[in-house]
């Protein structure tokens, strides 16, 4: 495990990159079926293969409602252009959970959930959250939406947050990738969420380039390869890993605001997936904690551990 307190740059940061496009839109339901998948093979080899599993098959749960679901109507033209002008999400994320549409996503969700395997702590959330009226449910989503869910109700919100997370990526399909404009420090430019963490890919015609992927609808943003995504910051960056220099999964620290995401290496994994992986690279977390470095990066998958 290197545990080194010595922060050193980022050793594949060399020579130019290629110019790439802003933002990249969510695509569905491939999204959520690649992501069963990557959940699926890490389960293999992994302590935490009945929670991977089971995220599996959430996943595939996710994809059959993107894709099943009624189609949601875009955003008002006149909305998406106000946005722009004005350098914000063109998603209102906090009004979502008051939308028919957000509540209808959740309702089918709880309902399909039923027939996936779950461990029995997990099957008492769920009829526990079925079992609520309308208004704690909305307030449950707000929660989600708001990345404050409560320690003790965990595992009543995973649903609600998996049910968001289809929500929000239709909504953001929706949108003209070319249209988003930089907003801010960590905030995606669709729907103002915060990154799970940050990807390098190795696709064409963004070779090297680095991307930030949203918690809540899944865009990804390009971000400079070494920044802070908490703070914006540029200086005091630094990298570690449990494995050694070669890891595809490291954290990147910040020493201007003491926090820490996770940046994977995608261009030398193609398979990685940021929400899947990050779940499975609890080992990471776990070295972070012993540090005086606060993780930055919101997955409510995570939550708990």
């Amino acid at each position: 495990m290197n545990t080194s307190s010595t922060l050193q740059p980022d050793p594949s940061v060399i020579g130019g990159i290629s110019k790439a496009p802003f933002a990249v839109l969510p695509r569905l339901p491939q999204l959520f079926e690649d992501r069963a998948k990557r959940f699926e093979g890490l389960a293999e080899t992994s302590r935490l293969a009945s929670y991977l599993h089971f995220l599996a098959d959430l996943s595939r749960l996710q994809a059959t409602l993107s894709n099943s679901l009624p189609p949601v109507p875009p955003l008002d033209a006149e909305q998406v252009e106000g946005a722009r002008a004005a350098a914000m999400p063109p998603i209102d994320r906090l009004m979502l959970a008051g939308q028919a549409a957000c509540r209808e996503t959740l309702e089918a969700f709880l309902t399909s959930a039923r027939t996936v395997d779950m461990p029995q702590q997990a099957r008492e959330a769920l009829e526990a959250v079925i079992g609520t009226d309308i208004d704690t449910r909305g307030w449950m989503l707000e929660n989600v939406l708001s990345d404050t869910i409560p320690p003790e109700g965990v595992a009543h919100h995973l649903f609600g947050a998996a049910a968001v997370r289809v929500h929000a990526a239709r909504l953001a399909a929706t949108l003209e990738a070319g249209r988003l404009v930089p907003v801010g420090p960590g905030v995606c430019p669709a729907c103002g969420g915060r990154p799970v963490g940050s990807l390098v890919v190795g696709v064409h015609g963004a070779e090297g380039a680095r991307y930030a992927v949203c918690s809540c609808c899944a865009t990804r943003w390009n971000e400079v390869r070494v920044k802070c995504l908490a703070c914006g910051s540029t200086k005091g960056i630094g990298y570690r890993a449990v494995e050694a220099e070669e890891a595809t999964i490291k954290a990147e620290v910040c020493d201007s605001c003491q926090s820490w995401t996770k940046i994977l290496y995608q261009n030398r994994n193609p398979s990685l997936d940021i929400v899947a992986d990050d779940v499975a690279s609890l080992g990471l977390d776990l070295l972070m904690h012993e540090t005086g470095y606060r993780r930055a990066g919101f997955d409510p998958f995570l939550i708990g551990y």
